[in-house]
């Protein structure tokens, strides 16, 4: 990691040391926009063709049956996922809201319902990290919401097989179809449908940079999607009250996630950094997937700041996906954050419990979405739909309004609306 020192200098100085890294997207865009046409076009003969193009396997029937969702699992990772289950639905349940009627005036009444939204596509990667703990994230508040179709796509191993986690999840949350299918030719299927594939109205879930770029191309298409996203990010901010220990375990779980990901470390403390980055030293050395946290952190960086008010100003510029508080003040400094997907608190608060199971939802804005974004939510699955009811007493109250506000935007049959009703004498 490369070490700033911005102490004596504005924040401003270091703006585009945050920025994250920007590809082309002209060529990206071209390249999947035709996998998308082709599929649209084509159906299940395309999706299969380009499934033995990237995955090297194109199972015949992509729907798997119940028989092969019945899978053999270590029953210590079972108590795991039940309990990370239990908390996220629990977490999840605590945001149904059931709205009052509100009578703006006398006989004017107004209100909102929260309706689910009919069909859910669910896309969880698979590659060199088989995210099922995704899953967990995206079904659960699905379920809650009451969605009436969900749509799970994943690509499938080298057999043609799903992780059987994955499996064990989608069985126990219940009501979802599994298909074995990944990349830009499974974004295309869930957004426009195939003979085997439903088309869903919403779809959710992280994936490549190919997967992602679908997913705003056929959101531009209608086909709404949960949020823009990028790599996975991590920043924190400690203090010499932090162990270095534990904070370059921090930086490293989100490192791991891939070689673009990134990881920002900020203290008020140049000697603490350099603990932290020895200690990074130390343990990425003892990871399996060494080699990809030693490229992420190439692109990552370490701030000294003056104090906490310079790190949260910097912090709230990046924006970050993750935001750890290491520090003596967190809960201060926590009503100072305005720009965050997901906030961890204190020296025992590890991002990877919201990655997992303390509850929150783990699908975050990235690339500094944040900064006007939130995370998956029970709101993600529903639609917000206002009603209103008058009287007669009500209109004729705010019929003056309605009209002189009309005509005046030259709307003579929307006034005339109005009009129309109090002519009539019942």
């Amino acid at each position: 990691m490369k070490i700033t020192d911005i102490s004596g200098s504005l924040v401003a100085a270091a703006r585009e040391l945050l920025k994250r890294p920007v590809i082309d997207v002209s060529r990206l865009e071209a390249t999947v926009g035709s996998i998308l046409a082709e599929v649209r076009a084509g159906g299940d003969e395309a999706v299969r063709k380009f499934s033995l193009q990237f995955d090297k396997v194109a199972p015949e029937r992509m729907e798997l049956t119940a028989d092969e969702r019945v899978v053999g699992l270590d029953e210590g990772l079972k108590a795991a996922i039940r309990m990370a289950v239990a908390n996220i639905e629990v977490f999840h349940r605590r945001q149904v809201r059931v709205e009052e009627v509100v009578e703006t005036m006398p006989g004017v009444r107004c209100w909102r319902r929260s309706v689910a939204i009919e069909k859910v596509g669910l896309y969880i990667p698979g590659g060199t990290a088989p995210l099922f703990s995704t899953l967990l994230m995206l079904a659960i508040p699905a379920r809650i919401a009451g969605c009436r179709e969900t749509v799970l796509c994943s690509p499938p191993d080298a057999q043609g097989r799903l992780h059987p986690a994955l499996l064990y999840a989608a069985e126990l949350i219940g009501g979802i179809r599994v298909f074995r299918v990944g990349g830009v030719q499974a974004i295309a299927a869930m957004a426009y449908g195939t003979e085997s594939i439903p088309a869903v109205y919403k779809i959710f879930g992280p994936g490549n940079q190919y997967v992602t770029c679908a997913k705003q191309l056929v959101q531009r298409e209608g086909i709404a999607i949960d949020m823009p996203a990028g790599p996975s990010e991590v920043a924190v901010y400690a203090d010499e009250t932090a162990s270095p220990e534990f904070v370059a375990a921090d930086l490293l779980s989100q490192a791991e996630h891939g070689a673009d990901s990134q990881v920002v470390l900020v203290s008020p403390s140049g000697s603490f950094v350099e603990r932290v980055l020895v200690e990074v030293e130390r343990q990425v050395a003892l990871l399996p997937r060494a080699e990809i946290a030693r490229k992420a952190l190439a692109n990552s960086r370490a701030f000294v700041v003056k104090d906490s008010d310079q790190a949260m100003e910097l912090l709230n510029e990046y924006a970050p996906e993750h935001l750890i508080l290491s520090c003596e003040d967190a809960g201060r400094l926590a009503g100072i954050v305005v720009n965050a997907g997901s906030v961890f608190l204190g020296n025992y608060s590890p991002e990877s419990v919201g990655d997992y199971a303390s509850g929150t939802n783990h699908v975050l804005p990235t690339n500094g979405a944040a900064r006007a974004f939130s995370g998956v939510s029970l709101d993600s699955f529903v639609k917000k739909i206002t009603f209103q009811q008058l009287s007669r007493g009500g209109l004729e109250a705010i019929a003056e309004t309605v009209t002189s506000m009309a005509s005046a935007e030259g709307l003579e049959a929307h006034a005339r609306a109005v009009s129309v009703r109090l002519a009539r004498r019942d």
